[in-house]
C-alpha cells in the first residue's frame, strides 16, 4: 500500500473582484492533481514559480485547506480530519520550509522550539527526558547539543535549516514535505543538507516530497520526478528517464534552460514565447498550448490532455507525447 495517495486534489482561492467586475473569480492554484508516494521514496516536484508546487505541498499537510479531492495518508483521508483527530495524525507528516529563519520563532531558544512539538504530542517525558530528546535531535542533524540554549539569530542559514529539520523529526514522522529546503542556502551548504536528508531517510525510512527549482538537485535526490504547470501535473517519470528523455514540451524547455558547463555543448535552448497564463483565467484545452512549439489548432485548444502512460513508468499530459 502507498504511504500517500493524492486523488483529484484542487485548491482554489477567491480573487478580489475588480471595480467593474462583481462576479467572484477563482485562482486555480492546484487543479485536479493525482499521484502516489511509497514509503521511503523521494518524489521530486519541479516547475516554474507560481505553478502551484508550494500550495500542493501545504495542502497535503493541511496548512492550506483543499477545495476538493482526497489526500489518503496510510489509507485515511486527512483532508476530512479536523481538531484532535488531525492533530494526532500530524505526528506522521511534517514540513520543512524554504526560509529557515522565517520558519523559526525568534523568541524561542532551540530547546524550546524542539521541545514545543514534544510537549504538544506528549513525547517529552518530563524535563530530563525533554532535554535528552532535544540533544538527540540536534545530534541527528549534525549540531552540538550545547547550542540548545541559543536563539535562531545566532545561527547561520545552514544551521537554522538543520534546526528546522530537527523540528520536523521531533514527532517521528513518516512523510516530510520539503518546500525548496535548500534553495536559500549556499551551494556548499546545499550539498551538506541534501546528504543529511538522504542519511536520515536511510536511517528512519522517511518518504519525501521534495519541491525544488534545481533539476540537478532533484535528479540527485529523487527516485521519481513530477512536473507541474499552471496547477496541473504535466509529466511524471523516473528521475533519470525524465531528465534524459522528457516527453512533454514544457519539460523539454525546462531542461534546456539548465546551464551547461561545457562551452562547446550543442544542446539547443528552447525559448518559450509569452508568459505563463493567469491561473484565474487559464486557457481552454491544454493549459500549455499558447506557448507550446508543437501545439495544433483545434485539438490542443479544445481538449484537455489526460495524464497517460507514454512509455513504461513514464506519464505525460500531452496529445503528442508518444
Amino acid at each position: 500500500m502507498n504511504l500517500l495517495e493524492v486523488q483529484n486534489l484542487r485548491v482554489h482561492f477567491p480573487a478580489q473582484p475588480g471595480v467593474f467586475r462583481r462576479a467572484r473569480a477563482w485562482v486555480k492554484a492546484v487543479d485536479d492533481v493525482s499521484f502516489t508516494l511509497a514509503a521511503g521514496e523521494t518524489l521530486g516536484l519541479v516547475g516554474e514559480s507560481g505553478c502551484g508546487k508550494t500550495t500542493l505541498g501545504r495542502a497535503i499537510v493541511r496548512l492550506t485547506e483543499p477545495t476538493a479531492g482526497r489526500v489518503l495518508f496510510e489509507g485515511e483521508d486527512i483532508a476530512r480530519l479536523n481538531g484532535a483527530a488531525l492533530r494526532a495524525r500530524r505526528r506522521r507528516f511534517q514540513m520543512i520550509f524554504q526560509d529557515p529563519y522565517g520558519a523559526l520563532n525568534p523568541r524561542l531558544t532551540v530547546e524550546d522550539t524542539l521541545g514545543e512539538a514534544l510537549d504538544i504530542h506528549g513525547l517529552a517525558g518530563g524535563k530530563a527526558g525533554r532535554r535528552a530528546r532535544v540533544a538527540e535531535l540536534l545530534n541527528a542533524v549534525g549540531l552540538d547539543p550545547a547550542l540548545a540554549r541559543r536563539y535562531p539569530h545566532e545561527f547561520s542559514g545552514g544551521q537554522r535549516q538543520r534546526i528546522g529539520i530537527a523540528r520536523a523529526l521531533a514527532v517521528e514522522p513518516k512523510l516530510i514535505v520539503g518546500d525548496e529546503p535548500v534553495s536559500a542556502l549556499d551551494v556548499s551548504v546545499q550539498a551538506q543538507i541534501i546528504n543529511l536528508l538522504q542519511d536520515l531517510q536511510e536511517q528512519r525510512g522517511l518518504a519525501y516530497l521534495f519541491i525544488a527549482h534545481d533539476l540537478a538537485v532533484v535528479e540527485h535526490i529523487s527516485r521519481r520526478v513530477m512536473v507541474m504547470y499552471l496547477g496541473r501535473v504535466v509529466e511524471l517519470a523516473e528521475a533519470k528517464s525524465l531528465i534524459r528523455a522528457p516527453k512533454h514540451p514544457y519539460t523539454q524547455a525546462l531542461i534546456s534552460a539548465v546551464p551547461v558547463v561545457d562551452p562547446d555543448s550543442k544542446r539547443p535552448r528552447i525559448i518559450l514565447p509569452g508568459d505563463v497564463p493567469s491561473p484565474i483565467h487559464p486557457p481552454s484545452g491544454c493549459p500549455f498550448h499558447p506557448r507550446c512549439p508543437v501545439a495544433q489548432a483545434g485539438r490542443c485548444e479544445q481538449e484537455v490532455p489526460a495524464l497517460r502512460a507514454v512509455a513504461p513508468g513514464h506519464w505525460a499530459a500531452c496529445h503528442f507525447a508518444a
